[in-house]
């Protein structure tokens, strides 16, 4: 029996780390480790609350434990599309304080927050006037710290389209003032001869006397790539790897199975095991560019070589899961974030952490209570505008889910309407809901066209009560969604199935988010007193990749 035990010890501290390790619209990842501990930020553009903050033991297990912009106060994005908002934060901790940059795109541009504990509260918004471009991110050596950022080309004049720079400046970690001048210390990219485009999300990083300045470039489309240099000094001059690009899944055959594209975005850390990882962007297309999901945060082990960090995604580039030799911690509490999995949401005392309103929260339009469960008031606003509709939603997390609620709602008008929404941004939605049409309740499917006040109706069916819960469901299959309801839970009906899901698609709608499914209920431009409750949201995932 003896001779198993070793055997048995390196079993317990083994882990899979799966692919994405958040799934869904979390991108632009950014990571810091703070004793055992790693918190984990990503992109939520115009959707409030904005930037999750994950927290993690394991780099697998990722519970949500706040988000940084969680106030009104400290900004909205009314009037904003939904893929402006806020682009690319970054965290990190110095001297018992956490510190997140961002860009608020459009706006007053990059700030800084601040906190003592990651779930919050964070401070509000420092503005960096002299920080001019986007992807910020923070080194600290000393008592100083250096904003790290993409801007301008030399003298603001590019020499090609997508032509940027990486530029450094320092910044007082007390005042969060910035101090001197920007410094250029990468221009173009790696090779300015062979006009790189897009030189953005940039890192800093020392290891043995060396810095490290990494970034992506190409875009953040397929040509997404990630990049490094050293330097002996934080300031440079910066020396391009001889073999960069350190990842890229550009060149991998176009019709592998299950591929995963569009990868960098990309932050090194020290795992529990005391190697490096690299998190990042990528996407999971159902058919060549297409992907409804948003670009998720992955995973891939890090290997220095000739003291340079090369990421090691594996023979057929980035993999759906890595096995490493450190133990599983679980989180207590935590939802589910990779690999296949369903949960239900119920709205009996407070809402999920990782739901998502449009541009700001109305914390007066909405109440929860356990018989049921979210009421929303309907509001004139809709979601083909830029304002705050009563709309409460959750991440499609997969290329193959169904997402299901039970709905009491009595409309008194045809301008009456509450249901479930899959919805990409303003122009590109289905909203499956009850109304009423000649004085008879009715459900109806319509899609969002280019006039925000005359969506498409694209299936109507008669309902048998006009004050009675209505189950809908919304099934995701790729690049078609199914819409289904039921009267009395027993049986379901298919409205219509089949239904173009490459409209939902970033390819078609344009910008950086993922689709989300909304609880969502309007008077289309009318007043009202009217109110439609969602006594739970049913969730589960079911993407082949995880099947084994």
């Amino acid at each position: 029996m003896a001779s198993l035990l070793p055997v048995l010890g390196v079993f317990a501290q083994s882990i899979e780390l799966v692919n994405p390790i958040l799934n869904g619209f979390y991108p632009d990842p950014s990571i810091v480790k703070v004793g055992a501990d790693y918190y984990l930020v990503n992109s939520t553009f115009s959707y409030f609350p904005g930037i999750p903050v994950m927290h993690s033991r394991d780099l697998k297990n990722w519970k949500q434990v706040g988000n940084v912009i969680s106030r009104p106060s400290q900004m909205n994005f009314l009037g904003d599309r939904m893929t402006r908002g806020l682009f690319a934060p970054a965290i990190e901790y110095h001297n018992g304080t956490y510190y997140v940059t961002c860009t608020l795109i459009d706006h007053k541009g990059n700030f800084v927050v601040t906190a003592k504990n990651p779930a919050g509260p964070w401070s509000d918004p420092t503005f960096l006037p002299q920080v001019r471009g986007i992807d910020p991110s923070l080194y600290f050596e000393g008592d100083k710290a250096y904003v790290i950022y993409n801007s301008d080309p030399p003298d603001n004049k590019p020499l090609y389209d997508g032509h940027r720079s990486i530029k450094i400046i320092e910044m007082n970690p007390e005042t969060l003032q910035t101090v001197g001048e920007a410094k250029i210390v990468v221009n173009g990219g790696v090779d300015l001869s062979k006009k790189p485009v897009w030189i953005e999300g940039p890192h800093l990083m020392k290891r043995n006397n060396w810095y490290y300045l990494y970034a992506a470039e190409g875009g953040t489309s397929v040509n997404h790539t990630e990049v490094v240099f050293r330097s002996k000094e934080p300031l440079g001059p910066f020396v391009p790897y001889e073999k960069n690009p350190i990842l890229s899944q550009r060149e991998l055959p176009k019709d592998r199975k299950d591929p995963i594209t569009s990868a960098g975005h990309a932050q090194f850390v020290e795992g529990p095991d005391g190697k490096t990882y690299a998190i990042f962007l990528a996407v999971r297309p159902y058919e060549d560019n297409f992907y409804n999901t948003g670009r998720e945060t992955f995973i891939v082990p890090v290997e220095w070589k000739d003291e340079w960090p090369v990421m090691v995604p594996g023979p057929n580039g980035v993999q759906y899961s890595y096995k490493a030799n450190f133990p599983e911690v679980k989180q207590p509490g935590a939802r589910p974030q990779n690999g296949n999995f369903g949960y239900t949401l119920t709205f009996e005392k407070q809402l999920d952490p990782a739901l998502l309103f449009l541009r700001t929260v109305d914390s007066t339009n909405f109440s929860l209570s356990k018989a049921k469960g979210l009421t929303l008031k309907l509001k004139p606003e809709t979601c083909a505008e830029t304002g705050n509709p009563a709309f409460v939603g959750k991440r499609q997390q997969h290329l193959n889910c169904t997402t299901e609620t039970e709905l009491t709602f009595a409309p008194k008008a045809a301008n009456e309407k509450a249901g479930l929404a899959i919805f990409q941004d303003e122009k590109h939605f289905y909203y499956l809901c009850k109304s009423v049409e000649g004085g008879k309740p009715m459900l109806q499917l319509f899609k969002s066209t280019a006039d925000a006040k005359q969506p498409e109706l694209l299936a109507q069916a008669p309902l048998k009560s006009a004050t009675g819960s209505v189950q809908l469901r919304i099934q995701a299959q790729a690049d078609a969604y199914n819409f289904q309801f039921s009267e009395g839970g027993k049986s379901w009906t298919m409205l219509k199935d089949k239904v173009d899901g490459k409209f939902l698609s970033t390819q078609v709608a344009g910008g950086f988010i993922g689709c989300v499914f909304g609880m969502y209920a309007t008077s289309s431009g009318q007043p009202t007193t009217n109110t439609a409750s969602f006594k739970w949201l049913k969730y589960e995932g079911n993407d082949p990749m995880y099947k084994k």
